[in-house]
């Protein structure tokens, strides 16, 4: 299945004839169900995302590739959908980029982003960043090109360089690593529309415009997106900020007033609880296998 989804989402990414795939995030698979339920069309699981939730901590490279390929096996379980996985720096040097593009690919991925930032990373919004040599850079991507299973497998090349060094110099090595294999690219943290229409205007290929609320780049429509030349939207974090102020909100009130009777309509009800992780299925399949028989 594997296989089918990366072919299908190198298929939609390359698809000049429509807007931009919106690529939501998603810090878990009970957000990907979610994604996959509202009708997106593929999966992103954000670092950051998986780092806040899971550990409470930011974006600063703390992850583990174990840590990260059970979410990538939890979240292939419970969608259909293409997984474009974010796996940082790639977890060590180009030998290390091999064994997590084996591992990741083996737990369901379809598509995975390694970064040229100096491990430990940040997120591509924070100051401070550094950035590998670009050479070293194109030895990871070749790695990784050389270590998938498939092709249908898809490499995601980002730069952090426009923070660092520029954004002529961040085109550059956008460029380079197309030239060493990467399938996507994904230039970091531009800082205003004509900035995210030089780099598709110098570097070939799909490319993803990270939109993050708050961010360094101008969120803009998708149409005004298709029209700069990008082939995918990413909203990595969207889902779970959604979803940490709707806690607050029910937190607030149960703190308050002691009970939940007056916000019903604010927290999903218990069937649509059920039906969003499944029970009906697992029900029916543990009916299934259960071996038991009637009088």
């Amino acid at each position: 299945m594997t296989s089918s989804l990366g072919a299908r989402l190198r298929e939609r990414v390359a698809a000049r004839d429509q807007a931009p795939l919106l690529l939501a995030g998603a810090p878990n698979a009970l957000t990907a169900r979610v994604a996959e339920e509202t009708g997106f069309e593929a999966v992103y699981l954000s670092g950051a995302g998986i780092t806040n939730t899971y550990l409470g901590a930011p974006d600063v490279g703390l992850l583990s590739l174990p840590e990260l390929a059970g979410h990538v096996e939890a979240t292939r379980d419970a969608v259909s959908l293409p997984l474009v996985v974010d796996a940082d720096t790639g977890f060590g040097n180009a030998l290390g980029v091999q064994r997590t593009v084996r591992t990741l690919e083996r737990a369901g991925a379809t598509a995975i982003q390694i970064e040229d930032q100096v491990s430990p990373k940040r997120c591509g919004h924070f100051t401070g960043k550094e950035v590998i040599e670009a050479s070293e850079m194109v030895g990871k991507i070749q790695a990784a090109v050389d270590a998938r299973a498939t092709e249908d497998f898809l490499i995601v090349a980002r730069t952090d360089a426009r923070a660092v060094v520029g954004l002529t110099a961040a085109c550059e090595r956008a460029n380079l690593y197309r030239e060493a294999g990467a399938d996507i690219l994904f230039v970091e943290a531009p800082g205003s529309p004509e900035e995210l229409a030089e780099i598709t205007r110098t570097v070939p290929g799909p490319h993803i415009a990270n939109m993050v609320e708050g961010g360094l780049t101008p969120i803009l429509p998708l149409e005004e997106l298709r029209a700069l030349g990008f082939s995918v939207a990413l909203y990595a974090n969207t889902a779970m900020r959604g979803a940490v102020a709707g806690m607050r909100i029910a937190l607030r009130h149960l703190m308050d007033h002691g009970d939940t009777t007056e916000i019903g309509d604010k927290i999903i009800n218990w069937a649509d609880r059920q039906n969003l992780v499944r029970k009906p299925l697992f029900d029916a399949l543990d009916e299934k296998y259960a071996g038991r028989t009637t009088e």
